[in-house]
């Protein structure tokens, strides 16, 4: 954006003089040598890095000191993807002016009720927080109001939205981001990583104060209400359940015929079983390219198995009889148990509009040059202007009466919010109408 470095400006000059936990770090808080004018390394938080809060007298403490705090609420959450099964929170990070920063470890506190209940009528911010919520939401955390960081800058038109990124364009500091794929499930964690995920709340409130102002400029604070609004509503939920989610093995797509599909069906769920059983990501009990090597091949001794790519571990050797036993199932199902292709749910994959339908095909493209021309006369992306999803199955299957009103009214089913209706409805219904 044109006007980044103004804004960076004038979010640095407000804070001048303010003294408030809230504030940025002068560059010799952090301990750089930065020269004059160039981003600010922060790699340190300007209070110290809290010590994890792992005991209930711990928790109270924290809590009346941010019942105590004053303005918004700074939260963040480390999960262990790639390494747990589930996606619980393994740290929860808060900073609030008034109250410092916490960092509160879950595993023996996983009531954090006390701690919702004392900042509940604060507006939360987070980064990405729909990756967040359901995880917050299990440990009794749930906003009432919330500014999520980076849909803010998805919605002012920046390109860059990580949260690293921002903090650079918007307040002039840099923050390392190299733990974030570590095993937070460990313990003890390391201080390096405590650092990191304190400074991970650190500027988030500042971040939130120039996005704010920056969606005031664009006239789009009205739009992000109803967005944050959105995810208040349906952040929290858990993601949905999907019929055979086996489907999605990596590499799939290389296996031929519903007997060897069966096999992958089979070892897929051999897999899950052990991973939730174990608390660890299926991945690493058994990877998506040895379930599909042996699907193709059907090894039937365990010498021949164990010569297969992804199954030359030790803890993958050692399961070797449960492998070869649901190899062993998927041979043994009869021709009606067999998987068949599943009924797709929606509208046809778009590559085959023309062929089934060349007139919705011809609808599609007219509506998705609208929401492309929309979205760029507004400077947004066209996924946020509108779900790629909602114009595919309104395209594939239009109201019988074509008006702003019945079109809208598809649309609001879908999720659709006011202000998206506002920008898109009079285009939409005319290029659905056009024959």
């Amino acid at each position: 954006m044109t006007d980044e470095p103004p804004l960076r400006r004038r979010a640095a000059e407000s804070r001048t003089g303010d003294a408030s936990p809230s504030a940025a770090p002068e560059p010799e808080d952090v301990g750089t040598d930065q020269p004059s004018g160039g981003p600010v390394p922060l790699t340190t938080p300007r209070d110290g890095t809290p010590k994890p809060v792992a005991a209930p007298s711990e928790l109270d403490e924290v809590v009346a000191r941010f019942a105590a705090g004053t303005g918004p609420v700074a939260l963040d959450a480390e999960r262990a993807s790639g390494y747990r099964y589930s996606q619980r929170a393994y740290l929860v990070q808060l900073r609030r002016e008034g109250a410092g920063t916490a960092l509160i470890d879950p595993l023996p506190l996983p009531d954090l009720t006390a701690l919702d209940e004392a900042i509940g009528d604060a507006e939360w911010v987070l980064h990405a927080a729909s990756q967040d919520l359901p995880c917050l939401a299990e440990v009794g955390l749930r906003p009432r109001r919330l500014f999520d960081t980076e849909l803010a800058a998805r919605l002012a038109g920046f390109e860059r939205v990580g949260l690293a990124a921002l903090t650079e364009q918007l307040l002039g500091y840099t923050l390392e981001k190299h733990h974030s794929a570590a095993d937070w499930s460990s313990r003890p964690l390391p201080e390096s990583w405590l650092t990191y995920a304190a400074l991970d709340v650190e500027m988030l409130v500042d971040l939130r104060d120039a996005l704010d102002e920056e969606l005031t400029r664009q006239g789009k604070s009205a739009w992000a209400a109803e967005e944050f609004a959105a995810l208040v509503r349906n952040g929290a939920r858990p993601p949905r359940v999907r019929a055979e989610p086996w489907r999605r093995t990596s590499g799939i797509h290389r296996v031929r015929g519903a007997r060897a599909q069966a096999r992958v069906r089979s070892l897929w769920y051999a897999r899950d079983q052990i991973a939730a059983r174990r608390d660890a990501a299926p991945g690493r009990v058994l990877p998506d390219s040895a379930i599909v090597a042996a699907a193709e091949l059907d090894p039937k001794d365990e010498k021949t198995l164990l010569t297969l790519p992804g199954f030359g571990g030790r803890s993958v050797r050692r399961l070797a009889r449960t492998w070869l036993a649901a190899l062993d199932d998927a041979r043994q199902l009869p021709e009606d148990a067999l998987p068949v292709a599943p009924t797709v749910e929606g509208p046809p994959p778009p590559h085959r509009w023309a062929e089934r339908d060349p007139v919705a095909a011809g609808r599609l493209t007219r509506c998705r040059e609208v929401v492309v021309r929309i979205a760029g006369e507004h400077n947004l992306p066209p996924e946020n202007l509108i779900t790629p999803d909602s114009i595919r199955r309104l395209a594939w299957q239009p109201p019988d009466e074509i008006t702003d009103a019945t079109v809208g009214e598809v649309l609001r089913g879908f999720g659709a919010r006011e202000w998206q209706l506002t920008l898109l409805l009079p285009a939409l219904t005319e290029a659905l109408s056009t024959p």
